[in-house]
């Protein structure tokens, strides 16, 4: 038996997974969890990261190490994205990882990024030949990818994150008309080039990547059925009103109001709002009728890819 170690160092949250890869390259979940780190925090749009989310991004891969030795883990696979990728410390950071864990995280490229995750993906969704916009929402970065199950035939990776847009627009508590307006028109400029790449290749539905979906498919099942609906699910189909009325009342929510509502986690409580508002926009922009989540992305594209070469 063989115990794998995958850590995703994303913007926002550190994602840890150990499973135990078995001789017909089949796999256990044995464990798997995330942190909250904010490695973003006050620098992510100034190409830095800040001391304070520095420390917390350290321990937390401490933390990290710890777990993985009490599951006797042979092999450890780290990656980087957006707000280690795009800071001027990066490296910088990467090697204090390294000096203090003996990790070694490796930065991968948004275009990288976009391939595992769709990797992840199609593990987890009943793909076909028609072609899908598989979305992935990191506090960095925003991912799409444009594929069906055979291929991608298409994947651009934004920056267009959930911790950079909050930064960048700081939107009142609730935000306020003018501040959508500002925001969705930002959205539309920064997304031309996928309005060009929908033109050539038209989609029939958009497939959401783990993270904010989570959140959004939790919140339905709270509101709407019931919460074991999701159980043991890597896949669901929401139903377009329902998300409507969710992202109704995400928009005129304050801070407050996001605390009391079941299914949403703590973590996501303040990136839901532009969350909500990027997934609106592509929704309506595209015409898209069908909305699935994928309960699997980067790290169960990795997991894919070291399985299978």
């Amino acid at each position: 038996m063989n115990r794998i170690a995958i850590i995703d160092l994303g913007t926002n949250t550190f994602n840890l997974l150990i499973v135990e890869v078995k001789p017909d390259k089949t796999y256990q979940s044995l464990f798997h969890t995330k942190v909250s780190v904010k490695l973003g925090e006050g620098g992510i749009n100034k190409g830095i990261i800040e001391p304070i989310p520095f420390q917390r991004g350290i321990d937390a891969i401490n933390s990290y190490k710890e777990i993985i030795e009490k599951y006797e883990v042979e092999k450890i696979h780290a990656f980087g994205t957006s707000a280690i990728r795009d800071a001027a410390n990066g490296k910088l950071f990467l090697d204090a990882i390294k000096q203090d864990t003996s990790i070694v995280v490796h930065s991968i490229s948004g275009e990288r990024e976009a391939e595992l995750i769709y990797y992840g993906v199609r593990n987890a969704v009943q793909m076909n030949s028609e072609l899908s916009l598989i979305m992935d929402i990191g506090g960095g970065s925003t991912e799409f990818i444009i594929a069906n199950k055979n291929e991608i035939v298409w994947k651009y990776s934004f920056l267009l994150g959930a911790a950079r847009l909050l930064e960048r627009f700081n939107p009142s508590d609730p935000i306020a008309d003018i501040q959508l307006d500002e925001l969705t028109e930002y959205i539309k400029q920064e997304l031309k080039p996928l309005f060009q790449a929908i033109k050539k290749h038209p989609v029939t539905e958009l497939i959401g990547a783990s993270g904010t979906f989570d959140s959004f498919a939790d919140m339905i099942a709270c509101r709407f059925y019931s919460p074991d609906i999701l159980n043991d699910q890597t896949e669901y189909t929401f139903k377009l009103d329902d998300f409507k009325t969710i992202y109704d009342s995400i928009i005129k929510s304050t801070k407050k109001d996001r605390l009391q509502m079941d299914g949403l986690i703590f973590m996501r409580i303040d990136m839901i709002v532009i969350s909500s508002i990027l997934v609106h926009f592509v929704l309506s922009s595209f015409e898209i009728k069908k909305m699935r989540l994928s309960t699997y992305s980067l790290k169960e594209g990795v997991l894919h890819e070291l399985l299978n070469n």
